[in-house]
């Protein structure tokens, strides 16, 4: 590793207090970046707290409350990346997703992208350069219809409108990447498998096993780890994947049966 690699560059990393967000954001550090993190909670491990939000940024507010911290305590911005994301809808496929279910796949995949993104992108332009890098999914093109079809819809859209925006803001000189993982294996992820594993009176390695089968299998055999996720999104950062741009780059272990 490089601990000089992002020396002097400002960045923000959404959903960034766990998860693959916290892993991207150690790693941007540990290459010398300053990075600025915002979650709805603040965690309670938190070095330094200035450069941690506290937002909402399901909400246009929660975006400009993050959008005015960068500008007051960054005073600029190299680098963004979009990790948070999720979803929370019930099981019982389309008939349970109501209205509000689509919204608030939206709310959460698709919207804090194209805020912030519209709110920080101008000062990448008027400095000619730039890197912004979108989490999406696999489930954009394998959705999983039982519970998460909004989830993969919003994710779809994300994907595209983030082609979009590398087709007008490439020529300017500012970077636009998506990342796709498969499962990764976060703390969350090992929740959502020790849960079943307990109703089913099996073990953790037997439900994560259950949860692989659902996906048509892993070829490697295992869920990625997050921060393999952030060994992508660091090199796709750097000024070594200087000629990428428009591209997404899939990390799932060999899921997705098709190209």
């Amino acid at each position: 590793m490089d601990r000089r690699e992002f020396d002097g560059k400002h960045v923000l990393v959404t959903g960034g207090s766990k998860g693959i967000g916290a892993a991207v954001a150690t790693r941007l550090r540990e290459g010398g970046a300053t990075v600025l993190t915002t979650a709805r909670t603040k965690p309670g491990d938190l070095a330094d707290t200035d450069l941690f939000v506290a937002a909402d940024i399901t909400t246009a507010e929660g975006c400009a409350t993050v959008a005015d911290t960068v500008r007051d305590r960054l005073g600029g911005i190299d680098i963004i990346v979009h990790v948070v994301g999720g979803s929370s809808a019930p099981a019982g496929g389309f008939a349970v997703l109501d209205d509000n279910e689509w919204q608030r796949a939206l709310d959460l995949n698709l919207f804090p992208a194209v805020r912030l993104d519209r709110a920080l992108l101008p000062m990448m332009l008027d400095q000619g350069s730039g890197v912004i890098i979108h989490i999406t999914s696999i489930q954009r093109v394998m959705p999983l219809h039982e519970a998460t079809i909004a989830y993969a819809a919003a994710k779809a859209a994300l994907a595209n409108y983030s082609k979009g925006l590398s087709k007008e803001v490439s020529p300017r000189g500012i970077r636009v990447v998506r990342v796709s993982p498969g499962w990764v294996e976060t703390e969350a992820a090992v929740g959502l498998v020790n849960e079943p594993a307990a109703n089913k009176g099996t073990d953790y390695e037997g439900a994560r096993k259950a949860l692989m089968d659902s996906l048509g299998g892993i070829p490697i055999g295992r869920p990625a780890q997050p921060k393999e996720v952030a060994d992508l999104v660091a090199f796709l950062a750097s000024s070594r994947a200087a000629s990428i741009t428009g591209a997404e780059y899939v990390i799932d272990g060999g899921t997705v049966p098709t190209v």
